[in-house]
């Protein structure tokens, strides 16, 4: 019997979107490709470019870009991580510099692992299958924040089936910049499962400032209840690793006084991508509006703004200095 060929990246690959994720995620890929490889790269901030050219680590070529367009047309394989669906919409469908504006995209794969609205996602998609019926697109939202991004751990999780012959090269192409990549099932399924993570990551991370705060304020050490949490059913990953209270998980942002991986703002607009995707495809939410809203007020504390999503615990006035109430 003949064995399949192992995939192989080719030499031209491209990355748009050099923001708080993106930055990371193209210092991976362009550091671990092949010296004799290329990245062709773009972002709308000159600074970015710079920023791309001077401190990525760079083992491969790189070639700084003036549009999505020319990155796509000098890339066989390309990756675009911007903030938000008007972005990706400007990145891919801009009728002189987006990236299906390229003259022939024949073969090339297009990947965005932007976190965006379904709609504009199938809209791109659809629009890649119509102007260029041999291109391929795919949804790609990962999870993991800038410190995943930083140690290439992020999960991937992509709007594809498990049977798309483009897996095996998505996956060599994906793995360079993260640890877990997951198919989903079909286009912008990958979106879904991201909304599904985040809306359960927000809404247990404001679960436990609550309870945490309750134990607090009953008298009870809080490292007692996150002991007890590894073994009841109220466990989570969030109350071990990711906890909101300061000084329960050292490398949390919370023990750093909030510094942002995932700022409290952004949850805003991931929860609201959730609920308009829940609204749309009619799946009833009991918890969603009262988080979103609890989040957005938060964010507008000036003791919370720009910090880390879990200065919620501070926001419902959880006490930071608990320890020196339980010094003995």
């Amino acid at each position: 019997m003949g064995s399949f060929a192992e995939p192989q990246l080719p030499s031209h690959i491209g990355f748009i979107g050099l923001g708080n994720m993106g930055f990371p995620m193209f210092s991976n890929l362009s550091s671990k490709i092949p010296a004799t490889s290329t990245v062709h790269f773009y972002d709308v901030v000159p600074e970015s470019i710079q920023r791309g050219l001077k401190e990525s680590g760079a083992v491969a070529q790189l070639d700084p870009c003036s549009s999505a367009r020319e990155v796509a047309e000098k890339s066989e394989m390309l990756v675009s991580m911007v903030p938000e669906g008007k972005h990706v919409s400007a990145v891919y469908l801009d009728p002189k510099d987006g990236v299906l504006g390229a003259t022939d995209l024949s073969g090339k794969i297009l990947i965005d692992s932007s976190t965006i609205d379904t709609a504009t996602s199938l809209q791109v998609g659809e629009e890649t299958a119509k102007r260029h019926p041999r291109a391929h697109f795919f949804d790609a939202p990962v999870s993991g924040g800038t410190a995943g991004a930083k140690k290439g751990s992020i999960t991937f999780m992509i709007g594809c089936a498990e049977s798309d012959p483009h897996l095996p090269i998505l996956k060599l192409l994906l793995s360079l910049m993260g640890h877990n990549i997951y198919t989903c099932g079909g286009p912008s399924l990958g979106l879904t499962a991201k909304f599904c993570n985040n809306y359960l990551s927000s809404s247990i991370t404001l679960l436990n400032a609550e309870m945490f705060n309750f134990a607090i304020k009953s008298g009870m050490d809080p490292r007692i209840l996150q002991d007890i949490l590894k073994t009841t059913t109220g466990c989570n990953r969030n109350a071990q690793w990711a906890n909101p209270v300061p000084g329960l998980s050292p490398d949390a942002p919370s023990s750093k006084n909030y510094a942002p991986g995932f700022k409290i703002e952004y949850v805003k607009k991931d929860i609201g991508l959730a609920i308009a995707a829940c609204e749309r495809v009619g799946a009833k939410l009991a918890l969603g509006p009262t988080t979103w809203n609890t989040y957005v007020e938060a964010g507008q504390d000036d003791r919370c703004a720009g910090k880390d999503s879990k200065v919620i615990y501070r926001w419902i006035g959880g006490d930071e200095e608990w320890k020196e109430k339980f010094a003995g």
